[in-house]
């Protein structure tokens, strides 16, 4: 516990303005709500780790793991929105390098969410793990090359998007599916439901921010703003809510067989 403490006080001090502030002379504006969505959303990241891993003790072990990485999720990403939000409110440009190194490690993890909440019922195929992790990659490096400009922003678009309905085809209608339909209990199913739900509808937001940033032919300026407020808001849904989803079925699924 006072590991965990003292963990949490190093993030919150790294939320704090630091030199470069005081240097650029330049603060979070009142208007600045690209500004305020990244101060929001760092907090709210720091008190969800602290609740996942804090949680992790109240859980049967086989559900230890699960939300151990949804803890990671949320600190991974808190430590990095404390980078982009000095990069946007010291330079007003999107921290796009910042948000993909971010994307690069917690997107994978919040996927094995899938292949963890099934070997928690079962021993899931190892090729699961890989499919998922080939249709990840493929959304995230090509959805880095249209952003940063080393492809042509439809192309990339286009292949990224591919990745990302590969995911949906496999925990749709792929082994993962047919795998928590015949083997998981009725809680565990409602939440794999509810988690393939989260990444197609809060995943959408995603390629709805690139198209608004990149693809409209807009005010660079107003396009930054839209890509950047939608990037935020989705990344609340899918790191802080996909990690709630996990919580509730460990912990229901712990009780359940406490009581036996």
């Amino acid at each position: 516990m006072a590991v965990l403490i003292r963990g949490v006080a190093c993030l919150a001090a790294l939320a704090t303005p630091g030199i470069a502030y005081a240097e650029v002379g330049t603060v979070l504006r009142p208007d600045d709500f690209v500004g305020i969505s990244f101060w929001l959303i760092s907090m709210a990241l720091i008190a969800a780790t602290a609740f996942f891993f804090l949680e992790t003790q109240r859980v049967a072990g086989k559900w230890k793991t699960s939300l151990t990485v949804s803890g990671l999720v949320t600190l991974v990403a808190a430590v990095h929105y404390f980078y982009m939000r000095e990069v946007w409110v010291t330079t007003g440009s999107t921290p796009t390098v910042f948000r993909y190194i971010d994307w690069l490690i917690t997107v994978p993890l919040l996927i094995t969410e899938f292949y963890l909440i099934l070997s928690a019922i079962a021993k899931p195929p190892v090729g699961i793990f890989w499919r998922l992790m080939v249709g990840i990659f493929v959304m995230l490096v090509f959805g880095y090359l249209g952003e940063t400009g080393y492809m042509s922003v439809w192309p990339a678009f286009i292949v990224s998007m591919g990745g990302w309905l590969f995911v949906i085809y496999e925990i749709f209608a792929g082994e993962a599916s047919r795998m928590s339909a015949a083997h998981a209990p009725a809680s565990v199913q409602s939440a794999y439901q509810t988690m393939r739900l989260i990444v197609v509808f809060g995943w959408a937001v995603y390629p709805i921010g690139y198209f608004l940033g990149y693809l409209t032919g807009g005010n660079p300026a107003d396009s930054s703003n839209a890509l950047n407020i939608v990037y935020n808001l989705a990344d609340v849904l899918n790191k802080i809510a996909f990690g709630v989803v996990i919580w509730s079925v460990a912990v229901s699924e712990s009780e359940a067989a406490a009581a036996k």
